[in-house]
């Protein structure tokens, strides 16, 4: 457990990259859907790479699903980044209807 954590695999088996791309659907593209090519040229990552390795295990480990529209974040992605679909939301509206003195 500890080699995993010095090449920081965290106790799910996410990656930093699978972090970032869990980051980058949710943060970047509210969540979904979006297509892996706009996911690979954000994270500056080949598009082969996306599919052949790092999407699989997202896909099995239930934290992003593949639609016909494209690849979006599940209520457990929103959960391991300690995020509700309220929260990631609100990062898009800004202070819209709020007043400020």
């Amino acid at each position: 457990m500890k080699a995993l954590e010095l090449e920081g695999i965290d106790e799910y088996g996410l990656g930093e990259t699978d972090r970032k791309l869990l980051k980058t659907v949710i943060l970047n593209y509210k969540g979904g859907p979006v297509g892996i090519e706009a996911i690979a040229s954000t994270l500056q990552i080949e598009t082969d790479v996306l599919l052949d390795v790092v999407e699989p295990y997202m896909l099995k480990s239930g934290f992003i699903i593949r639609t016909s529209q494209g690849r979006k974040a599940t209520e457990k992605a929103y959960s391991l980044l300690a995020l509700s679909h309220k929260d990631e939301l609100s990062l898009f509206e800004g202070n819209k209807g709020k007043h400020h003195p």
